[in-house]
């Protein structure tokens, strides 16, 4: 852990069920391998996971049985860790990489800028060499002039214990992605030649190992598993499949059909996948199918759980059936802090837990959070303000208890200071709750990591001004930053951009940031007193969450929210306003203002601010050092998000 972060409290109660086959999966770690330092659910960093996966990497040897690491990507935005070095991911990468793998894929935040994809291909792909496998994904290699696959294509392997495994990595069909890239899409790629060879591979399959950067629900939007599933298995009707998907940062299993399931495991360094599964008949199995000494999975694959849609409604099924397989499966949504994996790391309670390399790496994130500055204090946040946990209007909600007040007194023009102005910001762009405590350099990548510019429309009507957010609200498919859709997409370079030369300049230190580098515990609660946290309900039931939590309220929140400033003191409405909004959505901004009757094309739209100076992570931190300065440098910090 690192040294100011809190650990949990509550511990789980029940060991894992160890299985033939086990697998421990992280997917959408966005950087966060520092830990969550204000949240004690989740304080453990990745020297604690490489110790963790340590002991249960001897656990499965003295098992007999298989114990494999995967990962489905996204490995930042979302953290300074990994966010404040040009390109993304310089430090953070080398961090993640102390993690020995056995398969990986690519996520889409590997490939919204070219410096980042050529990152990922010229070094974290030749690291881990043939695991990282990529198989609908591919960048221009610029050396032959043509587009090669940024990992492998796919990985044939023999486990430790004779599993003889065919695996695939499949990004769902991303459109946001740099030009330097290609994405096949799942319905091309199922019909390529070397895929079908693969499926129909000459040396014998025990199990296809299917990851993806891609909703595991196939009736989830944007999920391109069904299409892989059915090619699968309407080739090889009788090879269990096992997949791994990502992207929409839930807890997620499941069932395909009697043989084949699939597991997503959460978001930010919050959850630990882990899944056993027995049944798998192979010649050349040498381990134990049932280990002794331990639980064994016991769940054949069915859907139990009643609040969730079957995914393999339509599907083709194996030629087995649930009465018959010999199937069983076992999956746990692990909190990620030290209590959690001392626990199940059996043998390490004694303060024996940590191994050398685990310390190790927890002292290398330490170095390199005071190289990178990332404690820099900004302000003290006096409350915490969450992004669902409060309904939008009440205090506490992010969206409308804070950001229109941040946005009202920081996104100024000096030359139009006196000019009304109306700010409309899309929910998306933040991507996480500002806790209450110390709002620092780290805290404002963990809230609002992207990087759009303030453009806007100069002396707009406020009659019409005030209709765009509920007009892009009612056209919200046209958000591409909501959680609830599945792109994220960045906008524009600022190289590829022509900014204005005579925009107002900005003077708040002319932004906080530095982004010029290259490369306590707890007492411990009783299993009865529950804490906020996960409470899941999948394919299987309400059981996965390996420590059990009362329920944290989840709102909806609108596309879209306004904030203003240099209105009226009398509380009256001005003529006109500057109609400003975020690059990336412009477009629908032009589209919902024709539709209000306003006749207004590109011609009229230019930067309000330089966005190479001024973007959507400027504005919070400058709030902080202008309004948050009570309690500095001792900030009084909360319990986090509890209700």
């Amino acid at each position: 852990m690192q040294p100011e972060a809190l650990n949990a409290t509550v511990a789980p109660t029940r060991p894992l069920e160890w299985g033939q086959l086990n697998f421990l999966h992280t997917t959408d770690t966005h950087g966060w391998l520092e830990g969550h330092l204000k949240e004690q659910n989740y304080g453990a960093d990745w020297g604690d996971f490489v110790s963790f996966s340590a002991h249960l990497q001897h656990m499965a040897g003295n098992l007999g049985v298989d114990l494999l690491l995967i990962d489905t990507g996204d490995l930042h935005d979302g953290n300074g860790l990994s966010d404040a070095t040009t390109p993304d991911g310089v430090l953070s990468n080398p961090i993640f990489e102390n993690i020995n793998y056995d398969v990986l894929t690519i996520g889409n935040h590997e490939l919204y800028l070219a410096n980042v994809a050529y990152e990922t291909f010229f070094n974290f792909s030749t690291f881990y060499g043939d695991k990282y496998v990529t198989s609908n994904v591919q960048i221009l290699n610029n050396a032959t002039g043509e587009f090669q696959y940024i990992g492998q294509q796919y990985r044939y392997f023999t486990t430790q214990h004779g599993l003889r495994i065919m695996a695939f990595g499949v990004l769902y069909d991303f459109t946001g992605n740099t030009n330097v890239t290609k994405v096949i899409k799942a319905a091309d790629l199922v019909k390529e030649s070397w895929f079908t060879s693969a499926v129909n591979y000459a040396q014998p399959i025990d199990l296809f190992l299917v990851l993806g950067h891609n909703p595991i629900r196939p009736t989830a939007g944007g999920s391109t598993f069904g299409t892989l599933y059915k090619t699968i298995r309407s080739m090889r009707p009788n090879v269990p499949i096992q997949a791994f998907g990502g992207h929409t940062h839930i807890r997620d299993f499941v069932v395909f059909d009697e043989m084949s399931t699939g597991l997503e495991s959460g978001r930010y360094c919050e959850t630990l996948g882990f899944l056993s599964l027995s049944g798998i008949q192979s010649s050349n199995f040498t381990g134990n199918m049932r280990p002794r000494g331990v639980p064994n999975p016991t769940t054949k694959a069915i859907t139990l759980g009643a609040a969730t849609a079957t995914a393999s409604a339509g599907f083709p099924s194996s030629t087995a059936n649930a009465s018959n397989s010999s199937m069983v499966y076992s999956r746990r949504y692990l909190d990620w802090n030290r209590l959690t994996f001392a626990y199940h790391a059996v043998g390490s309670q004694d303060g024996t837990f940590d191994y050398h390399s685990g310390l190790r790496v927890t002292s290398d994130i330490t170095a390199i959070r005071k190289e990178l500055n990332l404690a820099a204090l900004y302000g003290c946040a006096p409350e915490t303000y969450c992004v669902s946990c409060k309904p939008y209007g009440t205090d506490g909600n992010i969206y409308s208890s804070l950001l229109p007040v941040a946005l009202g007194a920081t996104v100024i023009n000096t030359t139009r200071a006196n000019t009304p102005r109306l700010i409309v910001v899309n929910s998306g762009s933040i991507r996480f709750d500002l806790v209450q405590g110390p709002f620092t350099y780290d805290d404002s990548f963990i809230v609002s990591p992207f990087t759009d510019g303030f453009q806007y429309i100069s002396d707009v009507p406020y009659s019409i001004a005030s209709g765009v957010v509920g007009g892009l609200n009612s056209e919200s498919d046209n958000d591409k930053r909501n959680l609830q859709h599945s792109d994220f997409d960045f906008a524009s370079l600022a190289g590829d951009v022509c900014p204005d030369a005579s925009l107002g300049s900005v003077s708040p230190d002319d932004i906080l940031k530095p982004r010029s580098l290259t490369r306590d515990l707890h007492r411990r609660q009783s299993a009865t007193t529950l804490t906020p946290g996960y409470t899941t309900t999948d394919d299987f039931g309400t059981d996965g969450d390996d420590t059990s939590h009362s329920k944290i309220p989840d709102y909806t929140q609108p596309d879209y929210f306004e904030g203003n400033g240099t209105f009226p003191s009398d509380g009256s409405t001005p003529a006109t306003v500057d109609l400003i909004f975020l690059d990336f959505f412009a477009p629908d901004v032009l589209t919902v203002l024709t539709g209000l009757g306003a006749k207004y094309t590109t011609a009229d739209v230019s930067y309000y601010l330089d966005p190479a100076v001024f973007t959507t992570q400027s504005y919070l931190p400058i709030y902080a050092k202008e309004f948050w300065q009570a309690n500095v440098p001792n900030c009084p910090t909360g319990e986090g998000v509890t209700k």
